[in-house]
């Protein structure tokens, strides 16, 4: 992770491969509006301590940029190590985030450490935390106290020294009440505590991030860099963002492949609004959620562009993971189909990379 500057605010951003994975998780973070000023002082003040950081914000907000800054200040030489929880299957958890041994389970051809060996002196990022099963946030509290994992299929067990950041999208509070997250385990990780608004919340950083972006890919296209509009700019603050980062780096992507001259004007914007007016967002608020979709469905007819169907198909997806708070079985009973075609299809849209050795699947979104 790189810092560069906008003026005089400080911006984050991802680079190497960290930027080029394709994900949903925010590739730049910002510091400009007030909010966000308060939140980077925050971050300084936590940062150097050893103590356990629970980051809350929704998805595409920057937690995993936050979480980076946290492992970079505090002066730890260990590497960085970021993990989704929701994209860990229930039946290798275990063997994920503590290692096994040989044997230790059919197709145990191989010892393997976990995540919290790979994170050894450095800092452990988790991920959507609430959706760790029960059982595994047993042996995570256990871990945080005893500062040592215990290999599947081991009796022997191994010190660890690790920071843990968490990161959840969900009221872990609510979690708890609902009997879906340890409250022992909640306090444990609750020490200091980071929300990070949507970015709705903060305005001022949205034009720096634009402006951030058209940098990056008016360089990576090899394009000269054109302006915004004061049109744009009015279009950009005042749009609701939620996507969040990852939708305006999306945004401004997509002008800049359809820009003409040397201006970006209003309609090379593809804002994602479901009504261009207030009377249009009433009236379709009126509908059934299917005959809104309906309708939508129509108007995107009218204009379907290259590849509709590999975009609605991706919306259906996305919205459907993330409903799921990331947990392919839950995404795929809700869908109505299998979990190997869920996941097929998670693979597809970036959600999931390539099979490991043992079996599972790596989710490729992180925060």
């Amino acid at each position: 992770m790189s810092e560069s500057v906008y003026g005089e605010p400080k911006i984050l951003q991802l680079t190497g491969s960290n930027a080029e994975t394709v994900t949903i998780r925010a590739k730049a973070l910002v510091f400009v509006d007030p909010v966000s000023q308060a939140i980077l002082h925050h971050l300084e003040q936590i940062a150097p301590s050893e103590a356990p950081v629970l980051i809350i914000g929704e998805t595409g907000t920057g937690k995993e940029l936050v979480a980076r800054h946290i492992h970079e200040r505090s002066g730890r030489r260990g590497p960085f190590v970021a993990v989704n929880c929701g994209a860990i299957s229930e039946q290798l958890a275990d063997s994920e985030l503590f290692g096994h041994e040989i044997g230790a389970f059919t197709g145990a051809s191989r010892r393997r450490e976990g995540w919290f060996e790979a994170a050894n002196g450095g800092t452990l990022f988790l991920d959507e935390i609430g959706d760790l099963p029960l059982a595994l946030q047993v042996k995570l509290l256990r871990v945080l106290q005893e500062r040592e994992v215990v290999r599947l299929g081991s009796r022997k067990s191994i010190p660890v020294d690790i920071r843990l950041v968490a990161a959840t999208n969900v009221d872990l509070a609510d979690a708890v009440a609902a009997g879906h997250f340890r409250h022992d385990l909640f306090y444990r990780l609750n020490i200091a505590q980071v929300r990070l608004p949507p970015l709705r919340e903060r305005p001022g950083d949205i034009l720096p991030l634009a402006a951030h972006f058209l940098n990056v890919y008016s360089q990576r296209l090899k394009v000269r860099k054109p302006e915004f509009t004061a049109a744009t700019r009015q279009a950009l603050e005042s749009y609701g963002w939620p996507g969040n980062i990852r939708e305006v780096e999306n945004v401004i992507h997509f002008a800049l492949l359809v820009a003409e001259k040397s201006e970006i004007r209003p309609e090379n914007l593809k804002l994602n609004s479901i009504a261009s007016t207030s009377m249009q967002a009433t009236t379709a608020a009126r509908l059934p959620p299917r005959e809104q979709i309906a309708a939508a469905t129509k108007a995107l007819l009218a204009e379907p562009g290259d590849n509709l169907f590999n975009e609605l198909e991706r919306i259906i997806v996305d919205e459907a993971f993330r409903h799921s708070r990331y947990n392919q079985v839950r995404a795929a009973t809700t869908l109505g189909i299998s979990r190997n075609v869920m996941r097929t299809l998670l693979k597809k849209h970036g959600h999931l990379s390539d099979k490991s050795d043992d079996g599972s699947y790596e989710n490729a979104a992180a925060a």
